[in-house]
């Protein structure tokens, strides 16, 4: 049997996707506290998502396709039926500059 010619560290490709997800969420989270108007705040809610990422940097818990499915499709809902709420909601507190 041939041994692989990629390097130990290289990423499967799901591994490589969850990465790309993680990243877009961490972006997403930044873009959305740079609308906070208090100084003050929008530094502990940054200063919070950093170390919270930092803190779960090495956690590699993968989920079975069944289990990762009934995820995607419980987020689904959440998001359909929570989401527009959510962000009328952030919108409207960013506005009173709660």
């Amino acid at each position: 049997m041939a041994a692989s010619r990629l390097p130990p560290a290289t990423l499967t490709l799901k591994q490589f996707i969850r990465r790309q997800q993680v990243l877009l969420l961490y972006r997403r989270i930044l873009q959305t506290i740079r609308q906070v108007p208090n100084d003050s705040d929008r530094k502990y809610l940054k200063d919070w998502a950093r170390e919270e990422f930092k803190r779960n940097k090495s956690a590699t818990e993968e989920a079975s396709p069944a289990t990762e499915a009934q995820d995607l499709k419980e987020a689904n809902g959440i998001v359909t039926t929570t989401g527009v709420h959510s962000i009328h909601v952030r919108e409207f507190s960013l506005d009173l500059g709660l």
